[in-house]
């Protein structure tokens, strides 16, 4: 990805629409696809429906609100500087799955990389899903960031520097940088109320910090941007983007350039 590449065309209206819970069948095959991948995605995509679930219901409410408040603090800082954050974000069920599925513990290397991954998904996860107490911004086995960037696209003008976003973050030079750079994305995501996978970004952000993963990352993100088509608007689901969410969503991020 580079801010060289050419402007991507309107999104097919064609072809098929991006995961959402229309049938009970697609989300049993989500929630197994979830279940067979590794130990990290899974245990920040159970961690973040637990807190999910708590900021949505009425019951538990007020300590969620503080929780995700903490949460969102933590957005591009290191772990190691925030130690209020210990226990939050999902780590400790991440060893409980690595053991589970490995057969012995995570090893220096890998636990490093889990904690920085873990740290950045589930805190973007608490922007993306602040003040929203009527559906949650996590979907277990739904977009992939590509995915979910493309559905902000609307075929105008404002595409390009949505899709600029995207390329920015895709060539960033460090996890700090890239954690930053999400926030961008995430934060228009939440206006247009678009979901993400945020266990499989986890997962990728894993990746991003072995030799060779940031290539495999952009690839992944690409990949996903450009296979996207946008449902027929005869026949959109509850998950599609209405219009005027697009353009609120573009008219916020023009504001914050």
């Amino acid at each position: 990805m580079t801010d060289n590449a050419p402007p991507v065309p309107a999104p097919d209206q064609s072809r098929d629409a991006p995961p959402t819970p229309a049938s009970a069948s697609a989300s049993a095959s989500a929630s197994a696809s979830v279940e067979e991948s590794g130990p990290l995605r899974l245990a920040v995509s159970r961690h973040i429906r637990t807190l999910q679930s708590g900021y949505i219901d009425p019951a538990d409410r007020a300590h969620s609100v503080q929780a995700l408040a903490r949460l969102r603090r933590g957005v591009g800082r290191q772990p190691t500087e925030t130690p209020d954050l210990w226990g939050m974000v999902g780590v400790e069920a991440f060893h409980t799955a690595y053991l589970a599925r490995r057969g012995r513990p995570a090893g220096e290397a890998e636990t490093l990389r889990a904690e920085r991954s873990a740290h950045a998904a589930v805190t973007l996860w608490a922007v993306h899903q602040q003040s929203n107490r009527s559906r949650g911004m996590h979907v277990a086995g739904g977009p992939s960031l590509g995915t979910a960037v493309r559905r902000l696209m609307s075929g105008t003008d404002a595409d390009d520097p949505v899709r600029k976003r995207l390329v920015r973050a895709g060539t960033a030079s460090s996890l700090d940088v890239l954690a930053q750079r999400l926030r961008d994305l995430v934060t228009l995501l939440r206006a247009a109320e678009v979901p993400l996978d945020y266990g499989l970004l986890a997962e990728q952000l894993d990746q991003w910090q072995r030799p060779g993963g940031p290539g495999q990352v952009r690839q992944a993100w690409g990949r996903s941007f450009h296979a996207y088509r946008a449902p027929n608007p005869r026949t959109a689901k509850d998950g599609d983007v209405p219009v005027v969410q697009l353009e609120t969503a573009a008219n916020e991020m023009r504001e914050n350039e």
